[in-house]
Formats: C-alpha cells, sequence, structure tokens
C-alpha cells in the first residue's frame, strides 16, 4: 500500500527539526512540510483549511469545538507551552502597580481570542478578581497593521472591545498615552529599544510564573496540532502515525540537552537553567499527553466562555482524538 500524501505546515523549532530535516519521519505518510510562523498558518486553516495538518492556536480550536463550527480533530501534541506573566506592559505613569489596578483601564492586545491573550486574561481573571467586563480592551496591531480576528467575534455586551484605526498601532498608543497597559504576544520593539513609557506589570516574572504553576500546576499550552476531519475519516491511523512522528522528534531534542558535547558550544548557564527547569516541572515537562497537561487545558476551556468566545465548557476528553500514557 503506498504511502499517503499529507501536507503539513508547522514552525520550525527545535522539537520539529527532526521532522524537517528528515531524522524522524511519519510511519505511512510522505510528508510535504510547510514551514510557516502561527500567525500566518491559523488563518489559513480556520478560513480555508489549507493543509491536511497544521499547528492551531488551541484557543482557537476550543471556541470552535464549543460553537460545534470545527472541522478539525486535534491530537496531544503541545508545540509551544508558554508562560504569559512576562507578556503585560504598563506604562510607569498609568497608575498600576499590581495586577488588580487593571481594572477600568485601557488595554491593548493583537487578537482577543488568541491563546496567549486568552491565557492572560485568564490569569488577571482568576488569581487577581479583575474580570474581562472590567476592563476597555483595544485591539490591532503590535507593532504592524492589524490583522482580521482568526475566529469570528461576537461578544456580550458586558465586553467592551474596539478596534484600533489602521494607521496606528498598539506600541505607538502606549507610547502615546492612549492605552494604559498592553499585552503583548511577542516582545515589543519599544521595550526593547529601551523606551521609558513601558515597563513589564512583573519585572520578577520568572518568579510569579514559578510560583503560579506550583500552585495551579498550569503549564500554558499555546498550540496543539489539527488534522481535518475529512483525511480522518478516510486514514483513521493517520492520528496515531502523527502523535508517535511528532514524539519522537520532542524526544529526540529533549534527550540531547543533557550532550556535553553539544554544550561545549554554547553557554555554560544553560546546563544550570535545564536542571533548574527539571527541578519544577519534572523531567516530563514538554509531555505530549492529555493528563499532565490538564490543568492548562481546563483552564483554557473555562476562560473562552468566561471572555464572551464560546458558548459551553468543551471538557478536556472532548479535545482531543487520542491520549497516551
Amino acid at each position: 500500500m503506498p504511502n499517503l500524501d499529507l501536507n503539513i505546515a508547522f514552525w520550525d523549532y527545535d522539537r520539529t527539526r527532526p521532522l524537517m530535516d528528515g531524522r524522524v519521519q511519519f510511519e505511512g505518510i510522505n510528508s510535504e512540510i510547510t514551514v510557516l510562523r502561527p500567525r500566518e498558518i491559523f488563518p489559513r486553516m480556520i478560513q480555508n483549511q489549507e493543509f491536511h495538518v497544521a499547528e492551531m492556536s488551541l484557543a482557537s480550536y476550543v471556541i470552535l469545538k464549543a460553537r460545534d463550527q470545527c472541522p478539525f480533530v486535534a491530537i496531544p501534541v503541545m508545540l509551544s507551552k508558554v508562560f504569559r506573566h512576562d507578556c503585560i506592559y504598563i506604562r510607569p505613569d498609568a497608575g498600576i502597580t499590581k495586577p488588580a489596578d487593571l481594572r477600568g483601564k485601557r488595554v491593548g492586545l493583537p487578537q482577543y481570542s488568541s491563546t496567549a491573550a486568552v491565557f492572560i486574561k485568564g490569569l488577571v481573571q482568576h488569581e487577581y478578581g479583575v474580570a474581562p467586563s472590567e476592563i476597555d480592551w483595544f485591539m490591532g496591531g503590535q507593532d504592524t497593521p492589524a490583522l482580521a480576528p482568526w475566529v469570528p467575534l461576537d461578544l456580550p455586551d458586558d465586553i467592551h472591545l474596539q478596534f484600533i484605526p489602521d494607521d496606528k498601532t498598539l506600541e505607538e498608543m502606549l507610547e502615546d498615552s492612549e492605552l494604559d497597559a498592553l499585552f503583548a504576544t511577542y516582545l515589543p520593539q519599544t521595550f526593547l529599544n529601551g523606551s521609558p513609557n513601558i515597563v513589564r506589570l512583573f519585572p520578577n516574572f520568572k518568579e510569579v510564573e514559578q510560583d503560579y504553576y506550583k500552585r495551579t500546576g498550569i503549564f500554558p499550552v499555546m498550540h496543539t496540532i489539527i488534522i481535518k476531519e475529512d483525511v480522518l475519516a478516510e486514514n483513521p491511523w493517520v492520528a496515531a502515525s502523527l502523535h508517535k512522528g511528532f514524539t519522537e522528534a520532542k524526544d529526540l531534542v529533549v534527550g540531547r540537552l543533557y550532550d556535553t558535547d553539544a554544550l561545549a558550544l554554547t553557554l555554560p548557564f544553560l546546563i544550570d537553567h535545564i536542571e533548574e527547569t527539571w527541578r519544577t516541572f519534572g523531567s516530563n515537562f514538554w509531555s505530549y499527553d492529555v493528563a499532565s497537561n490538564r490543568p492548562a487545558l481546563e483552564g483554557v476551556a473555562q476562560y473562552v466562555v468566561d471572555q464572551g468566545l464560546a458558548p459551553r465548557v468543551v471538557g478536556v476528553d472532548e479535545l482531543f482524538l487520542l491520549d497516551t500514557p
């Protein structure tokens, strides 16, 4: 039986590189791999289903599932996990010294429904008591023209969201005092340039994030892998093959973290960083399974409802086709 031809889209991560260079291959699949940034893949997949298999925003997937409008099925491959406390930026003169001070403020974000924004809003509400309805939201491009919403927005009346003009960016508006805070997807250029008008809400974000994980068990999952339903209906074995391949690629990279021959050409402190990570999260910190990621998955399923993005809380067991030990 010939191999199945599949177009598979994901970003260039260390944990996907073995699939890109051929060290790991998907059994029974001729994979045409397309390497794109996530923000390019997501709208192309959601709007046009351009790929057979693709990396996908976890929040967008959960929202579509809750709306019963999802033509995809996910497998528990957590390609991206990122804590987001360090992504909350404020103007020093905006009267914000703690998360509760965000109440009533003007806050910009690139995508109201992105997983990063969903997790930030979720922690602000569930950790610090500020509901999404208590903030004035401004959506637009962070440092370039705005992208259209990845999923259609039909927010309840108590959520106050404005789209910024096309000729403005969120970073410019923060710089010009038109915003009080910014929930950034990536490091703001104004911050990197040393502007005095932008600082982190949590300057000690590493300690805050470690405490958050120890108390909640949440290591925020940003992206997963989805398969088009029609592909899966005709080839149900594909899910296991994909999960096995992604897992082998990730394990190959993780297994080399302590390769001292490889580390000889990198910064010496990397070993200390690896050991600290394992002490905090355990050796299976980048697991591709439902059980160990359940706190994060349950969190995002609740947050999208809290934020007016979904009509119901999707059970974690509804999200993935298969689980592994």
